[in-house]
């Protein structure tokens, strides 16, 4: 057979399974001394990579290393000493290797100058190729041969069988599937004894049944400078409101507390802070210095408090349309508005997921210990994180720790043999 998978290998060869940020990484690292192949279902690299730029790609972020790592949840631990390997800084440093400067905007989070994804993944490839990186495009990884060989689905259904000296996956999660990543590894791994979380949706809407009159006039309207809570967690930003619930920077930030409120509970409470710039007392304070007249309540408060219309709203939503009067009341349920979540939005269009392989089925390295010589990287492991960069942060960190482990591995093992038919079947 001819073509990029049965080309000849003269140095060790490594399989990196997926095409997104992690994989991609992976092949960077190791292609100045292996034979790299990267594997993919799509007919093109970094599908939903190239989707996430389109806002301004947020590459990662210069907040303090302790508030930066507790980012991470429970697998803070675990991702520590790999995102202290290839830090921020590192990231910054790499791209700028790739002809591609970045800027850190007045948030902290870290963008290239270009404010998009196209010119990096370009400047990428380009090295990548100039490596001689192969790609193996539309195809589908199925599973394991009988001998270990990697099991492809080619777009006209045949199957090829590739067995290289080393494997990554790298297949990313299950959010935006028509991206690329839609979550079929989860059931081959499975298959094989491997224990994988369940693939949830994260960083995405949270489902509330609004009135049909608010969702009619109201659906599509920023909410700026709020503040949303559930327990301790706590956000400032910006949201939107949709016809079954919210959307924006702050809502995505409560996705695992409120996820897991869900769970435990099957409804999770925020708190919709319209005015966090501002405590009660000030409020009331404004309240009373104003006077309404013969102003309807929704002029009276977009003047004396700047409330947008979409504020009263969602004030009449929650408290009736004939809202407190006293000025010290009405202020507390600005401050303290109720919202009750009844899900969140589809895996689909999340804009990450969360679950994937459990952290016990990995050694230090991120390889599987059923399979030895397979590792894993990025989204398909165990950990969560909210959007401002924390998402590729990690992805990256772990692709280059993976493939440094099997750098490691491989020098203690011989090539295959150059003329073993053990490229494809």
């Amino acid at each position: 057979m001819t073509g990029p998978i049965a080309a000849a290998r003269r140095r060790r060869s490594v399989a990196i399974l997926g095409g997104g940020p992690a994989g991609l990484m992976a092949a960077d690292l190791l292609s100045s001394d292996h034979d790299v192949l990267v594997i993919d279902r799509m007919p093109g690299l970094g599908r939903k990579f190239l989707m996430a730029g389109r806002g301004g790609l947020n590459l990662s972020h210069t907040e303090p290393r302790a508030a930066f790592v507790a980012r991470y949840g429970q697998s803070a631990a675990r991702l520590a000493p790999m995102i202290d390997a290839f830090p921020p800084e590192a990231v910054r440093d790499w791209c700028a290797g790739l002809g591609q400067p970045t800027f850190v905007g007045s948030s902290g989070r870290i963008f290239p100058v270009a404010m998009k994804a196209s010119p990096l993944l370009r400047a990428w490839t380009r090295r990548l190729d100039e490596r001689g990186v192969r790609w193996a495009l539309r195809r589908r990884w199925i599973g394991w041969s009988d001998t270990g060989a990697l099991r492809l689905e080619t777009p006209d259904g045949a199957v090829e069988d590739v067995a290289p000296d080393a494997t990554i996956l790298a297949l990313g999660g299950a959010s935006w599937p028509r991206l690329g990543a839609d979550g079929g590894w989860v059931a081959i791994l499975r298959a094989t004894g491997i224990a994988v979380a369940d693939l949830v949706a994260s960083n995405c809407g949270l489902r509330i049944a609004w009135s049909e009159r608010l969702a009619t006039h109201f659906a599509g309207t920023p909410l700026k400078r709020i503040a949303l809570s559930i327990g301790e967690t706590r956000v400032r930003g910006e949201a939107i409101v949709t016809r079954d619930g919210l959307e924006g920077g702050a809502v995505y930030a409560l996705s695992a507390p409120v996820r897991a409120a869900l769970a435990a509970r099957g409804v999770a409470a925020i708190i919709l802070d319209l005015r966090p710039d501002l405590d009660a007392t000030t409020l009331a304070a404004r309240l009373r210095g104003a006077r309404r007249g013969a102003r309807s309540l929704s002029s009276f408060l977009r003047s004396a408090l700047s409330l947008a219309p979409v504020s009263v709203a969602l004030l009449r939503e929650v408290h009736g349309a004939a809202l407190p009067e006293a000025p010290d009341t009405l202020a507390r349920a600005i401050k303290n508005l109720p919202l009750a979540v009844h899900g969140l939005a589809a895996l689909d269009r999340a804009i990450s997921s969360a679950g994937g392989i459990a952290w016990d089925e990995l050694d230090d390295g991120l390889m599987l210990k059923r399979r030895p010589g397979v590792f894993a990287c990025g989204e398909m492991l165990d950990w969560d994180a909210p959007t401002g960069g924390y998402l590729l942060q990690a992805c990256f960190a772990t692709a280059r720790h993976a493939a440094e482990a099997v750098r490691a591995r491989l020098e203690t093992f011989a090539p295959h043999d150059e003329n073993a038919a053990t490229d494809c079947a």
